[in-house]
């Protein structure tokens, strides 16, 4: 398997760029491409902060290195992150798609939405010890212990992929269709589909905070 696309950065898997090298650089501990995954994994889960209001579907607003310099993300450009760091640290990774049932939303969120449905979410294939293994960076560790979730852990043998349920055995996220994977991000695809599916939605967030409004609509 040639597996040097899956290493080669593009304009939004911008492994290239000083920024997203240096975090390479910093995260990637371990001595195999295993563990150099797994830290890297949890570097970009709980170093930046989860955030589905602030979605920007530019090229530059997509790119991994906007993320970092953001320091928050949805789903994707978390997913497209981790890839980046990964080929910076020379370990082979492309981006994966699913549509999944998200029952962790806010009033804002259903109603710009009008539905529980997310498409295209995203998360990271890594190619370690010779299979690809998905991971998902999106929801970093302090939001899921506010919400009683169980945070995703990747151990880089096994998937990382959502929980059906959360720590109080409630609904959690469905996976209801599976779109694949990319060595690159298909951004236009992306675009069609929130415009066919969310025409209600609107990238302001203004100072709108997911975090704070989904713990005062999920007290624990």
């Amino acid at each position: 398997m040639d597996l040097q696309t899956a290493l080669t950065p593009t304009p939004a898997i911008d492994s290239d760029h000083p920024a997203v090298r240096a975090f390479a650089a910093q995260h990637a501990h371990g001595t195999s491409d295993r563990e150099r995954a797994v830290s890297l994994y949890l570097a970009v889960r709980d170093g930046l902060r989860y955030d589905p209001y602030r979605i920007d579907l530019s090229p530059r607003g997509m790119r991994a290195s906007t993320a970092l310099a953001q320091g928050h993300g949805w789903c994707v450009p978390k997913a497209v992150l981790l890839a980046a760091v990964a080929r910076a640290a020379g370990i082979p990774a492309r981006l994966g798609f699913a549509d999944v049932r998200n029952h962790l939303s806010t009033e804002r969120l259903r109603q710009t939405m009008k539905t529980d449905v997310f498409v295209w979410h995203g998360y990271t294939a890594l190619w370690l010890d010779g299979a690809w293994r998905k991971a998902t960076p999106a929801f970093n560790l302090s939001l899921c212990e506010k919400f009683g979730l169980l945070p995703l852990e990747f151990d880089g043998v096994h998937d990382s992929l959502y929980h059906p349920f959360d720590q109080a055995g409630q609904r959690h996220m469905e996976y209801v269709n599976e779109r694949g994977q990319f060595d690159d991000l298909p951004l236009e695809a992306i675009r069609a589909s929130f415009a066919e599916v969310y025409p209600f939605w609107t990238p302001e967030a203004g100072d709108a905070d997911f975090a704070r409004d989904a713990q005062q609509e999920n007290p624990r």
